[in-house]
């Protein structure tokens, strides 16, 4: 039977997206999503695009992957990330790795990592940036766990990053937190951006009375919607 390479479970838009990613770089690709529709409908849609190994429960999913196992979960985070980690880890063996891709918090990643490090699993914090089309296309990937871990994890991550100057966007950044760590600064300069690009707009829109330019030859600016302006 053929087996995945690496497996992916949750596959709302950044899973679907990372599958897609990976089945395109030649590696077969387990997935598995609590509502089966979103299974199927990615292999229908995108099959095309490589190899694909579905799976309707989490026991067949887990089965299908060679081992050392490893599995990429992009779940909610908080309580529903642990309910998955704790089903997984039930089925997977020591020396198989559980990648958590979504945004948690350090803490809950250093708190997993102590608890599977324990059953002989490694557990992996990376936090991946660029959102659905860089999931698709190419992410920044920042990678916590273990030295071990990233031996296995690593060669297949920097394939699917994104690449500047011939070098992939994706590093080892140390052990158990640190890559949700990094991805959580990363998060706050982010987010500092869009808000001064915002308040800088703002100023030039009502303090000016600028209004935007069209891009777009033969279209003229939109309609002006500005409401009254205020003083403090």
């Amino acid at each position: 039977m053929t087996q995945a390479d690496i497996g992916v479970t949750g596959l709302s838009t950044m899973g679907r997206n990372l599958s897609r990613n990976l089945a395109r770089h030649g590696y077969t690709v387990a997935l598995h999503n609590r509502t089966q529709s979103r299974t199927t409908e990615l292999v229908t849609e995108f099959g095309r695009e490589g190899t694909f190994l579905p799976s309707a429960t989490l026991s067949d999913f887990v089965g299908s992957l060679r081992r050392p196992r490893t599995v990429v979960i992009l779940v909610k985070a908080g309580p529903p990330t642990d309910t998955v980690i704790d089903d997984l880890a039930k089925l997977m063996e020591p020396g198989d790795i559980i990648v958590d891709g979504g945004n948690a918090h350090f803490v809950d990643t250093r708190r997993r990592e102590a608890a599977l490090r324990e059953q002989g699993l490694h557990f992996v914090g990376a936090g991946i940036s660029g959102g659905e089309e860089g999931a698709l296309h190419g992410p920044s990937i920042m990678v916590g766990g273990s030295a071990a871990s990233y031996e296995s994890l690593g060669p297949i991550l920097r394939t699917i990053a994104a690449q500047v100057d011939g070098e992939p966007c994706c590093a080892h950044l140390g052990t158990d937190g640190a890559g949700h760590f990094v991805k959580m600064v990363h998060n706050g300069i982010e987010y500092s951006d869009m808000q001064l690009i915002a308040e800088a707009y703002d100023l030039l829109r009502q303090g000016l009375g600028a209004a935007p330019r069209s891009h777009c030859p033969g279209r003229t600016a939109p309609p002006d919607r500005r409401g009254p302006t205020t003083t403090s």
